[in-house]
């Protein structure tokens, strides 16, 4: 799915619940949710060029992948007081996530996390 508006971020949510409708419930789902919305928010924000979200399921464990079409890695940032909301997306997918990372390609990157269903 390529998107270019910021309104496609409650779409692809909407997709992903659905996708995870009878598979896992509750905390694990919600916190997916999240995620995607943050990593999604943040492709389109940064590189205004649209993003492709892949989502995948092996056993108890979920990978979702964020591609955009520009270079460049995204940079770490910490927040400050003054900043709103702005800035903590990676910060948390950094805390929620099982694992998580970032991949270059000849145009563009991945952004990924992945979760385990069974969550504390």
């Amino acid at each position: 799915m390529a998107h270019t508006d910021l309104a496609a971020v409650s779409e692809v949510r909407g997709a992903l619940r659905e996708f995870l409708r009878c598979r896992w419930q509750g905390e694990p789902a919600e916190v997916a949710e999240l995620l995607l919305s943050e990593l999604v928010t943040n492709a389109l924000i940064h590189t205004r060029h649209g993003a492709v979200v892949t989502v995948s399921m092996a056993t108890a464990r979920l990978r979702v992948e964020v591609r955009d079409f520009m270079s460049g890695l995204p940079l770490s940032y910490v927040p400050n007081a003054d900043d709103g909301t702005h800035g903590r997306g990676l910060l948390l997918v950094r805390s929620l996530a099982d694992a998580w990372g970032v991949s270059a390609h000849a145009l563009g990157k991945v952004v990924w996390f992945e979760l385990d269903g069974e969550r504390p």
